[in-house]
């Protein structure tokens, strides 16, 4: 976990060095809400955001979302930025996705890939996927896997 944080802020430090490519208006859905928005929607401008891509099927990915969930409120101390998940579980699995968020008492927005749009656009092929977008809005780290750290 320490190595994530040290990553989140150095990367808030350089990440218009960094930016690379445009974020998708690939259509997700609020886990919450059940609305529709495009992804690029669902940052604030001059905010950088932390996304965990994941499903509930996977493990890894539900450790890692509940490390950071515990860690947040003091990283979000140190250094300002915005924490969101999506899943990429179908859509027949909706139901689960909010019922796990809502199960772990999940105060950040959550989203669902239902068709696989978002993977596919932001081309990654296995979960968990982790993505820090700067705060003009362009994509600043993209990384796949977890391992769990002190």
């Amino acid at each position: 976990m320490k190595k994530i944080a040290v990553l989140i802020v150095t990367l808030l430090i350089s990440c218009t060095l960094f930016a690379q490519s445009e974020l998708p208006d690939t259509q997700i859905k609020d886990v919450k809400s059940g609305k529709s928005l495009p992804f690029n929607g669902t940052f604030t401008k001059g905010k950088v955001t932390l996304i965990s891509f994941w499903a509930t099927w996977c493990v890894p990915c539900k450790k890692e979302i509940k490390n950071i969930s515990k860690k947040l409120p003091g990283w979000q101390k140190e250094t300002d930025f915005n924490y969101i998940t999506v899943s990429i579980d179908e859509s027949r699995s909706e139901g689960l996705v909010r019922s796990y968020a809502i199960s772990q008492g999940w105060q950040f927005p959550s989203y669902i890939d239902p068709n696989s749009d978002l993977k596919r656009s932001l081309n990654f092929q296995t979960v968990p996927f982790t993505m820090i977008v700067d705060k003009n809005g362009k994509v600043a780290f993209m990384h796949s896997g977890y391992e769990e750290g002190g």
